[in-house]
């Protein structure tokens, strides 16, 4: 049974359908999660029903003075991070030939530049404590590309190769830095699909099924416990066989 008994884990975008069965599963095991979101109100709700000690942040990492503020918040409040997930991600597709330059920058802006300043930012102090685990949720679309979503495929894939870059660094000193990468995933997002749509994806998963929140969830628990102290450098795909990686 794993246990992250004392250990304290900021969880950005928390709020989401992936993002709260994370902070469910990792405060059932012990953890003291810190949550971050836009929504105040969500954050609030998430935070009450949690069943161990956190705490939520109103954050929104769309620029670096924001990324500085939530990081001094931490510093106040004196938490030390042994355990930092990003979550946090947005889609804005369209057709390559299409794609507004806005739609490009605010997407690699949000899921790819500051997820790097924010980590930066957290893992001075784990280099200090020389303990850490830094995840990334990133997409099976950062490793096969899709139509339409060219802007998010490479802020995905940028995460993957900046996720092992930083491995290599930073291994000596008992962090490790990983990646998990969600198929099509059971959330309010793929249950506006038609079910025709649905049919369609489903014929490409050999497991047949959509995978859940948990399923991601429990990935994360791994890669943040004990036991995979010497796994770093890679990327769990959680799929259900639809890319063999």
């Amino acid at each position: 049974m794993f246990s992250l008994k004392d250990k304290t884990v900021l969880l950005t975008g928390s709020t989401g359908g992936i993002g709260k069965e994370i902070a469910f599963q990792m405060s059932a095991l012990g953890a003291k999660m810190i949550l971050t979101g836009t929504n105040q109100q969500r954050l609030e709700k998430l935070s009450n029903k949690l069943p161990n000690e956190n705490d939520f942040i109103v954050s929104n990492l769309d620029n670096s003075q924001n990324i500085e503020n939530l990081s001094n918040q931490l510093n106040e409040r004196d938490y030390s991070i042994d355990i930092l997930i990003n979550n946090a991600g947005i889609t804005k597709d369209n057709l390559f030939l299409r794609m507004k330059e806005d739609e490009w920058k605010s997407v690699l802006n949000i899921n790819l530049h500051s997820t790097v300043l924010l980590t930066q930012k957290i893992i001075k102090g784990m280099i200090k404590r020389k303990f850490g685990r830094i995840l990334f949720i990133t997409s099976i679309i950062g490793h096969s590309g899709n139509p339409g979503q060219s802007n998010y495929s490479a802020s995905k894939a940028g995460l993957s190769a900046f996720s092992k870059s930083i491995a290599a660094e930073v291994a000596s000193r008992g962090i490790t830095s990983n990646c998990i990468a969600p198929g099509f995933i059971k959330t309010p997002m793929t249950e506006k699909l038609t079910e025709e749509q649905q049919n369609q994806i489903l014929k490409k998963i050999p497991a047949s099924r959509f995978g859940l929140p948990s399923d991601i969830a429990s990935a994360c628990i791994y890669l943040s416990s004990d036991e995979a102290s010497f796994i770093t450098g890679t990327t769990i795909h959680v799929n259900g066989g639809m890319g063999m990686f």
